[in-house]
């Protein structure tokens, strides 16, 4: 069996610690600090995490199990428990090890003002998961409780700090763009790995498609459809973010007339007039 004093939310000395937290993410938050004496392990929880990650991105989230992070680290698969007590838990750190930190903020952006800081934050996410995948099929299983996860939210708040909503509206508007951001990513990997598995080209993909659809419809079953194949849509645009950044633009559209509105109200609350 695992060793379950490894796993609960307990200090070197036995007492609770209060975070409600499991061993590996205090220690992910610097809580759980090595003892100084003693010889150094050779297995570590960050090895685990890297192993795990490597594994993913090699091969994909199905090929980490606890057994097999185990064999690539040359252990048995019980000592991985004394660090990590379930593989939903690994899950958790491998995320947070995927994500990263945020990336530094531009010098310019001292002059930026909430729309831009929150597109900033909102490609910024994108990025990481499109440069990991993997990060998407894990299963989301609550709220984010580990550092470089909070760290973002982090961000995403404070770019909204200056625009009035309350705190409960800054949240939804995170979850609202963060879901966003997800939804286009996971798309777009479940694309990539359909390419992937036809080996055609992903011109190739589209053209079939695009016949496909030619020969279905017609101007009298599917009007609108037939008129979508007579635009430009599926080839106009050089842009290859233009989907994520329409979506993205409309949420903000829509978010920027509540924050007009807000300050609209503050200023007749104070008697003053906005600025010529």
């Amino acid at each position: 069996m695992a060793d379950k004093g490894e796993g609960k939310s307990e200090g070197e000395d036995g007492q609770g610690t209060g975070t409600g937290l499991p061993a590996s993410l205090e220690r992910a938050w610097g809580l759980r600090e090595r003892p100084g004496k003693g010889p150094r392990p050779t297995l570590t929880l960050s090895r685990i995490v890297e192993a795990a990650v490597a594994l993913a991105a090699g091969e994909g989230m199905d090929a980490v199990s606890m057994g097999r992070v185990a064999k690539e680290l040359g252990v048995s698969t019980m000592s991985l428990y004394r660090y990590v007590t379930a593989k939903e838990e690994l899950h958790i750190l491998m995320s947070d090890a995927g994500v990263g930190a945020p990336p530094p903020l531009p010098p310019e952006a001292r002059e930026w003002g909430w729309r831009e800081l929150v597109t900033e934050w909102a490609f910024a996410q994108r990025a990481v998961l499109m440069a990991n995948p993997w990060i998407l099929r894990i299963p989301i299983t609550g709220a984010p409780v580990s550092p470089h996860q909070l760290a973002w939210m982090e961000r995403g708040l404070a770019a909204l700090a200056d625009t009035g909503l309350q705190e409960g509206e800054k949240i939804s508007t995170i979850i609202l763009i963060g879901g966003l951001v997800r939804n286009e990513a996971t798309m777009a990997a479940d694309m990539t790995d359909a390419i992937v598995k036809s080996g055609v080209s992903p011109d190739r993909v589209m053209d079939q498609y695009l016949r496909t659809l030619r020969l279905m419809t017609g101007p009298d079953t599917h009007p609108a459809v037939t008129r979508l194949l007579e635009s430009d849509a599926f080839t106009g645009s050089d842009e290859p973010d233009f989907q994520f950044r329409f979506g993205l633009d409309r949420i903000l559209d829509g978010l920027a007339e509540l924050v007009a509105g807000r300050s609209a109200a503050g200023r007749s609350a104070t008697g003053r007039s906005p600025a010529p």
